[in-house]
């Protein structure tokens, strides 16, 4: 069978590999801990539900404007305003299936084939793969764990050429937790200004914040730096809403009728009973998000210190999102106890899985080979349970 040449130029998600291989086992009868995907535990809240439910009875089961319907505009318009101390309108909004999509339709709306966009690492895999099927090329600029990974500034001035189209950047970060402090973010749009590029935020993670450390959104320093900045954003993880699929952009106008455009010959509208709930959400009560928020705070020290606590694992305390992302180095190249010696980040990863039955994702995937990612995305019981296992499963390389 003949595919299209873009297929060879991606990558399958490796996240949803680890979820799936987890999901495999389990259907086996074994006793699996996943630390894979990262998807919130709890359940949609019940008026946000409700909502969707009256939705659907008021009959929310036909087709929506592409761009979104015009009340959940306005209200992300609002929202996203109360956020970070602008004024939106609603024209200046997109509605997407989930925040991915609104990543697709941006990249695909201002890369044209060989632009480069500015990675700042580790980060989420899927970034490279939407920059390249459209038609770009991503630039990595790793940001060591002892800078708490965030890039240096002079090195993603460095990779900035003349291609440079954008930097695209997520604080809290996935994989790492990280967060860009207020100096690094108006160093970055001051580049941005400079060399004529855009800043892509992707916001998902902005409301899972720890301890003292502070959101700060590019778009409110200058009218300038706003025109060139495209938020992306969603009630995926704070409002545990990952299956409904909305996310939403902010933009200027002329962009967000470029991303319609394409989205009109894709998915057309995000799914209107989603809308209805995503409605709900951002103007309804916010008492369960901080009481979610402060589980996951929770289960965040706990990892952290169980992780700290394994001869030979070094972990950044992350001050965001929901995930660890430990150094487990210095066990590449050891051995299994049948023999097997361990080459890379992915196969440890598969010892875990085999060994410990504890599915986490490989930092290769990140762009951070000899890390993994661990989700706390889950029970408490399940973080002590698995960290548990791994810390029994780790001496057993020689």
């Amino acid at each position: 069978m003949k595919l299209s040449r873009r297929l060879s130029l991606i990558e399958p998600s490796p996240t949803l590999a680890v979820s799936a291989k987890a999901a495999a086992l389990r259907a086996k009868g074994l006793d699996v801990i996943s630390f894979g995907a990262g998807e919130p535990d709890f359940d949609t809240p019940a008026h946000i539900k409700e909502a969707a439910k009256r939705a659907l009875d008021a009959g929310a089961t036909k087709y929506t404007q592409v761009e979104g319907t015009p009340a959940l505009r306005a209200a992300v318009a609002k929202w996203l305003g109360k956020a970070h101390n602008l004024s939106f309108e609603a024209s200046e909004i997109i509605v997407s299936a989930g925040a991915k999509q609104s990543l697709f339709n941006a990249m695909h709306a201002i890369v044209d084939e060989g632009d480069e966009v500015i990675i700042p690492a580790p980060a989420w895999g899927s970034y490279n793969e939407i920059v390249k099927m459209a038609g770009g090329r991503p630039v990595v600029v790793l940001g060591a764990a002892a800078n708490n990974f965030v890039p240096k500034i002079a090195d993603i001035e460095k990779a900035i050429s003349p291609r440079t189209r954008a930097i695209l950047y997520s604080s809290p970060c996935n994989p790492t937790g990280a967060m860009l402090d207020e100096g690094s973010v108006r160093a970055i749009a001051d580049l941005a200004v400079k060399h004529d590029f855009w800043i892509i935020t992707d916001d998902i993670y902005r409301t899972l914040i720890y301890g003292d450390a502070k959101f700060f959104q590019p778009a409110s320093i200058s009218p300038e730096v706003r025109a060139r900045t495209i938020i992306v954003d969603g009630v995926s993880k704070s409002f545990a809403m990952t299956g409904w699929r909305i996310g939403f952009a902010a933009a200027p106008k002329e962009l967000v009728v470029a991303m319609g455009t394409l989205q009109g010959q894709s998915t057309t509208n995000a799914a209107a009973v989603s809308q209805a709930a995503a409605l709900a959400a951002i103007e309804g009560p916010t008492d369960e998000l901080e009481t979610m928020r402060v589980e996951f705070d929770k289960r965040r020290k706990a990892m952290v210190k169980a992780l700290r606590e394994i001869p030979g694992v070094t972990c950044v305390e992350p001050k965001g999102a929901f995930y660890a992302f430990p150094d487990l180095s210095s066990f590449i190249g050891k051995k299994t106890p049948d023999g097997k010696k361990l080459e890379n980040d992915a196969q440890l990863c598969e010892y875990l899985i085999e060994a410990a039955r504890v599915a986490v994702v490989p930092g290769s995937a990140f762009s951070a080979p000899g890390f993994i990612r661990l989700s706390y995305a889950t029970s408490m019981k399940n973080v002590e349970e698995g960290v548990a296992r791994i810390a029994a499963a780790l001496p057993k390389l020689s």
